[in-house]
């Protein structure tokens, strides 16, 4: 293709008409394009057949800015800016584009390419004004313009198509939210069916000793009968069990006035009475903690730091974990603890550990905090929870009830508490300078002396005065207990039958 006058100029044609000169207009109209289709690009120009110039304009009427390089014209070629098609489109079956014609009065090369036709639109009408004539380039060139042209046409209309069609709501993958219902019930065995079952047993109590200082504290509790008895921690209600002041409140918010009927301090149990019980209490249903096993879910309610119907999930993490509980070690207060990561915390203790069917199968009384030692702190949850497994709590309970006083199996014997490690060891002398082995008591009658170190109770390993107490704590006064012991350095094993002492005193 020639390009010898690409920026050249020419004299104007003698028989031009009188008006402004026009770039060339194509000999043969554009043929239709084939119907379902949009023309795609211009038809070349004949070769080498060689159109007029058209006259140059002034320089000041005809401002000018850099095309993109097109090959093959030169990369400094100056052109001016083609005029933007509108984003539209036409219809499938739409008549072939005229040629397009310079208004009179002025006109611009490169000519607006054929009309695009929209898709449902009609096709605008040309700028009014278009910039001065320019000398014509190759026909490769127009061609390539021409076909950029309805290319961006055509994305411009499948821009504005697609727009249009979310206006309209058709076709759009917009998901609109609707309410949920009313009546949404979650499905059984799911945390949030069982926490809804448990919620309305679960009480928030808030406990005030009678002090001028008025200590106190709040706890959490489970409704134990239809009665009004509520079972919880021992620690939770100790400030206000001589003369200070209980209540009670529900998670829909009713407030009742409470009373102690019975606390075990060794047990960390301790069982209260609604003032005036409403009808239609609803037990929470006890589970069997001997049946735990580590792994099992795990539901703990309470009210944390105040917090009341805090809900937290976990599992069990360990079983017969020996820990002293939240009233601490000083009054000999231990347990042979089932351990979950369930998040506890202070305003918790008392409150239900729930299996994944919604039965109570521990009392949370305690967590390790970070500060060292075990026991209720202020320390916030680290992932080590413990509860008093729900078959001794079951059973301490009954006996408050019945009594008001707690009864603890005994084995008759002193043990010291702090060594650890080797075993529990029958400590040398008793307190107060009494008989480390109760005479005529239940060790003493199994063949126990002072210095034994006790290894194993049961099937369980002892390796501390803690572990044995809190293994010892987990039965009935009568029961009969294999006990493994070593005396001066052999092993050897006896039978005890435990003994009774009744009281915390």
């Amino acid at each position: 293709m020639s390009t010898e006058n690409e920026g050249t100029e020419v004299p104007a044609d003698p028989t031009a008409p009188s008006a402004p000169a026009t770039p060339p207009v194509p000999a043969t109209p554009p043929a239709a394009p084939p119907a379902g289709h949009a023309p795609q690009q211009a038809p070349e120009p004949q070769q080498p057949q060689q159109p007029p110039q058209p006259a140059a304009a002034p320089a000041a009427d005809a401002p000018t800015q850099v095309q993109p390089t097109v090959p093959p014209v030169p990369p400094t070629q100056v052109q001016p800016t083609v005029p933007p098609v509108p984003p539209t489109h036409a219809p499938a079956h739409a008549p072939a584009p005229e040629p397009a014609v310079a208004a009179a009065g002025g006109g611009a090369w490169p000519p607006a390419p054929p009309a695009v036709p929209a898709w449902g639109e009609p096709v605008p009408a040309p700028p009014a004004e278009q910039a001065a004539p320019r000398k014509r380039s190759g026909g490769l060139v127009a061609a390539v313009l021409v076909a950029a042209l309805v290319a961006g046409g055509i994305g411009g209309g499948i821009g504005y198509w697609a727009a249009q069609r979310e206006d309209d709501g058709r076709g759009s993958t917009t998901v609109s939210s609707g309410e949920a219902p009313a009546s949404f019930k979650r499905e059984a065995g799911t945390v949030a069916a069982v926490a809804a079952k448990a919620l309305p047993s679960v009480v928030t109590i808030q406990a005030k000793s009678d002090d001028a200082q008025g200590d106190g504290g709040t706890g959490t509790g489970f409704v134990y009968d239809q009665e009004g008895h509520i079972v919880t921690n021992n620690h939770v209600v100790a400030s206000a069990a001589e003369g200070g002041t209980l209540s009670a409140t529900f998670s829909d918010g009713r407030t009742y006035d409470a009373e102690v009927v019975g606390r075990a301090e060794g047990y960390d149990v301790a069982v209260l009475k609604l003032k005036e019980a409403p009808k239609g209490l609803k037990p929470l249903p006890l589970g069997d903690s001997d049946k735990v096993a580590v792994g099992d879910s795990t539901i703990a309610i309470g009210a944390p730091f105040g917090l009341s119907n805090t809900v937290t999930t976990g599992i069990i993490s360990a079983k017969n974990r020996p820990v002293a509980s939240g009233d601490g070690g000083g009054s000999n207060s231990y347990m042979s603890a089932l351990q979950t990561d369930a998040s506890i915390n202070p305003g918790n203790s008392g409150g239900p550990l729930l299996d994944a069917s919604g039965a109570v199968i521990g009392i949370n009384s305690a967590i390790q905090s970070t500060g060292g030692g075990f026991g209720q702190t202020q320390a916030g949850s680290i992932g080590l929870g413990f509860a008093i497994p729900v078959n001794q709590a079951k059973a301490v309970a009954e006996q408050l009830i019945k009594t008001g006083k707690p009864v603890y199996p005994v084995i008759g014997a002193t043990v010291n508490m702090n060594d650890k490690g080797d075993g529990a060891r029958i400590a040398e002398q008793g307190a107060g300078g009494t008989d480390s082995v109760t005479p005529n008591g239940p060790a003493a009658k199994a063949g126990l002396r002072a210095g034994d170190v006790i290894t194993g109770f049961g099937d369980h390993p002892i390796d501390s005065g803690p572990s044995l107490i809190s293994e010892i704590w987990t039965h009935k006064p009568g029961d009969s207990v294999k006990i493994t012991y070593e005396r001066d350095g052999k092993q050897a094993t006896t039978t005890v039958v435990l003994g009774e002492r009744t009281g915390d005193s």
